[in-house]
Order: structure tokens, then C-alpha cells, then sequence
């Protein structure tokens, strides 16, 4: 068996692990590759035409993102995942195509007025649709045999409906982590835990830290709130559509209930997030068992959605006592791009992230102190007070990462650190060795390791 790492390795994003075996070649995951590493995007370093199928462990977008290029490249296999995953990777997909077309457009007009080549488009709307046709849908926990590979799935507690992968190839067990969810969570139940395995590949994007708790997290989130509100100023939310938005608006409908926010107007300003949300209701089964919800958990009566640009650009008329949810949650486009053009230059407002900014990304900028960014190639002073409440990610911190791989070690274990920036796959690496005693693999990009 060989395992070539074809991203999310010494890097975050770009999940695609391409394993061999004696008779088939299959990939896990097939992500897209955000912030500095952006052009890997355009290559795959092996024939698509080669994979016989893939297994999909989530629906973000340094997960499921470049599916369209794979079936554009030539792959006719199956896609498994679970429905939830099919039904969420479809919303992403076809938003990802949008954005790509809107943003490739725009950067070959200037090119084209510099003299230089135009760039290709990675892929279309339908292209997107093609990959529908690939999709199969299968539970948690039933066994699928192809070829000579035998693999299950079980609830990682990410986002909705997500995946570990748990297989049998050539006599070993294999398990492939995906994103392990942080616990203790709204709406999605937390991880289950893995059985013992010879060969683990776990994340480890929050392997050098640990999170703040929920409940300190929420109450951090108020003060922003309330601060921002007594300035006379708005609230900007840069979230992920998926997952983050919908988190968001469970704790605000939560403050409305106990008297804890104030009154406002909160705007949905994401036409993907509105969708997913509506999606969530469908996938109720994929909800916390034991944390039932009666009524609509995200609904609250200051809530706007904002569909269209025109909608959204009313938002910029308002200059207090709103809450602006705005994908996309690192700032590297959408409308979050729009109300900071529009917000992020006055003191009296605040920037709230909740979630993961990958190098290269403004987010990352603005996170690390930045006085100035870039928004439509215009220069924006960054003034508004600027809040970082990482509890509430959709990761495991470093302790529950370590409680979740405590399962799977057993005499001779191997283990590799994927999807984690350097500097927190060596910090896990020790703790690994430290806890363990085993001494784990950090493979680079397109390394080729091989078990016997």
C-alpha cells in the first residue's frame, strides 16, 4: 500500500490523500487548496482517469473543491459519502464555480490590459453538475466493499454529517481522520471514537493549542457585541457559509431568548449560508440526539436573510445596531469583501472572526495586526476593533485530538500528521511521542510513503 499526499500536507487546506493498493487507486478527500498555496489548484500530479473512486469525509471546500476538476480531467468513479455530505458538497460546489467565474473574469481583464496571458478557469457550473452524476450516498457504520478495499464511515462531529473513514486494505486497518469536531458543540453530537488501527492519518489544524470553552466563547461574543453597540457602531462577522453561520445564529437566537441581546438588526448576508441553513433542516437526523430542538434553532425576529446584491448592498446604509454575518469567513472574497470596504476603516465598529485564517489570506492580515489591507485593489485602513473567539471551531483543540488518537494506538501504530500548518504539526508531533511513544510522520507535499 502507497499513500502519496496530494495536499493538506505542511498546510491546512487542499485535502487529497491518493492511496494504491495491488489493484486499485482511490483518493480520500479531494479538497481545494486555499491562501498562498492557491496554485496548486491547476495540476494533479496523477491521471484522474487512474482513480477508481473516492471517499469524501465533509463538505468544506479544502475537502470536496476540486471534484469538478477531477471529473473534468477524466475520473468516471463513484464519490461516496453520506447524504448530508451530498447534499452540502452540491450548495458548495456550485457556489465555488460561481465565485471562480466572477474572480477569473475580473483578473483577466487586468491581465489582458498589462499584456499578460489570461489565466484558465479551474472549472464551471457545469462542470459542477457533472460531478453530481458521481455522487453516492451511503450511512454511517455499513461496510462497502470495492475492489479489494472495504471501508465504513462514523460521525467526526465536524459539521453536519461529517466523516471518519475507517479501512481495510491488504490485512490493515486504516483510519483516515478527516476534520475531528470540537466537542460540546450546538446542534452536531460530538466525534465518536475510532477503534485501534495500524496506520492513522489525523488532523491536527489545532494540534499546537487549545480552544477556549463555549461558554467563555459565547460570553466573549456578547461583549463584542454590546461594546460595539454602545460606540454606535455594526458588527462584522466574516463566517464559513457551512457550519460557522449557522453556529452564530444558534447562540444569538440563545441571547435573544434570555434577554441578552440587544435590539438589532442581524443580516444573513450570504446566499450560500441561507441555503445550507434550509439544508440543515432537512438533515435533522445528523442533529445532537441529546440536545432536542423544538422550535427552529437558528431563527430569531431580528434575523434578515439577504439574498440579493441589491439587498445587500442596502446593509452599507446602516451605521449602528447591526450584526453583519458575511461569508466568506477568511476574507479572501464574497460581501464580507463589501462591508469592509464600507466598515473596517472607523473605531466605533468591530471585526469579529470565529474561525480558522490561513496564510495568505486578509483575514490572516487583519487577525495579526495589519493597519492597512487591500479590498478591490484599494488601500483600507484597518481601525475597527478587532475580536478573535476561536471556541467556537469546528476543530478539536490539541487535548481532544490526543483523547481521539488514544483510541486508535496500539502496539506498532503508525501515525501521520496531515492538514496542520508546520509549526502546529511539530508541537502535536511531541505531545504524540510524549503521550504515546510513538514517533509520527509529517509528510511534504506529493511525498509517496509506502506500508507493508
Amino acid at each position: 500500500m502507497k499513500i502519496t499526499f496530494h495536499g493538506a500536507a505542511e498546510t491546512v487546506t487542499g485535502s487529497c490523500h491518493l492511496i494504491e493498493t495491488s489493484s486499485s487507486k482511490f483518493l480520500l478527500d479531494c479538497g481545494m487548496f486555499q491562501g498562498k498555496f492557491e496554485r496548486e489548484n491547476y495540476q494533479f500530479k496523477f491521471d484522474p482517469k487512474d482513480i477508481d473512486f473516492v471517499i469524501l469525509s465533509h463538505a468544506h471546500l479544502d475537502h470536496c473543491g476540486r471534484l469538478p476538476l477531477l471529473v473534468k480531467k477524466g475520473f468516471r468513479g463513484k464519490i461516496f459519502a453520506t447524504s448530508g455530505t451530498i447534499d452540502l458538497s452540491r450548495l458548495i460546489l456550485m457556489d465555488a464555480a460561481q465565485v471562480l467565474e466572477e474572480s477569473t473574469i475580473t483578473i483577466n481583464r487586468k491581465r489582458v490590459r498589462a499584456g499578460l496571458k489570461p489565466i484558465e478557469l479551474l472549472f464551471n457550473l457545469n462542470d459542477v453538475f457533472e460531478v453530481f452524476n458521481h455522487f453516492k450516498p451511503i450511512p454511517y457504520h455499513e461496510w462497502i466493499r470495492v475492489k479489494d478495499v472495504k471501508f465504513r464511515l462514523h460521525d467526526a462531529g465536524h459539521i453536519l454529517c461529517s466523516e471518519f473513514i475507517e479501512l481495510e486494505i491488504e490485512g490493515k486497518r486504516v483510519i483516515f481522520s478527516g476534520d475531528i469536531g470540537n466537542k460540546g458543540k450546538p446542534i452536531i453530537p460530538d466525534p465518536e471514537m475510532p477503534c485501534k488501527a495500524d496506520l492513522v492519518m489525523i488532523e491536527t489544524t489545532y494540534g499546537n493549542r487549545e480552544h477556549k470553552s463555549i461558554k467563555d466563547s459565547v460570553i466573549e461574543l456578547k461583549e463584542a457585541i454590546t461594546s460595539t453597540f454602545e460606540r454606535g457602531g455594526v458588527v462584522l462577522i466574516p463566517t464559513f457559509a457551512l457550519e460557522r453561520a449557522q453556529d452564530i445564529l444558534y447562540f444569538l437566537k440563545q441571547m435573544y431568548e434570555n434577554g441578552e441581546l440587544p435590539e438589532c438588526r442581524v443580516f444573513l448576508d450570504s446566499p450560500l449560508a441561507i441555503s445550507i441553513t434550509k439544508t440543515f433542516k432537512r438533515h435533522k437526523e445528523c442533529f445532537d440526539k441529546n440536545e432536542p430542538f423544538v422550535n427552529d434553532p437558528f431563527n430569531i425576529p431580528y434575523l434578515r436573510f439577504t439574498r440579493t446584491p441589491e439587498e445587500s448592498k442596502k446593509i452599507n446604509d446602516i451605521t449602528e445596531n447591526a450584526i453583519i454575518i458575511a461569508g466568506n469567513g477568511m476574507c479572501t472574497g464574497g460581501r464580507i469583501l463589501h462591508h469592509l470596504k464600507h466598515h473596517i476603516w472607523s473605531e466605533k465598529n468591530s471585526i469579529v472572526f470565529i474561525g480558522y485564517q490561513a496564510e495568505g489570506t486578509t483575514g490572516r492580515e487583519i487577525v495579526e495586526g495589519k493597519k492597512r489591507i487591500r479590498v478591490f485593489g484599494e488601500p483600507i485602513a484597518v481601525k475597527s476593533r478587532v475580536y478573535t473567539i476561536n471556541g467556537f471551531s469546528s476543530h478539536a483543540g490539541q487535548h481532544q485530538l490526543l483523547d481521539w488518537l488514544k483510541h486508535t494506538i496500539k502496539e506498532e501504530t503508525k501515525v501521520i500528521l496531515v492538514h496542520g500548518e508546520i509549526n502546529s504539526m511539530k508541537a502535536f508531533s511531541e505531545k504524540v511521542k510524549e503521550n504515546f511513544k510513538v514517533i509520527p510522520k509529517i509528510p511534504k507535499l506529493y511525498e509517496t510513503i509506502t506500508f507493508s
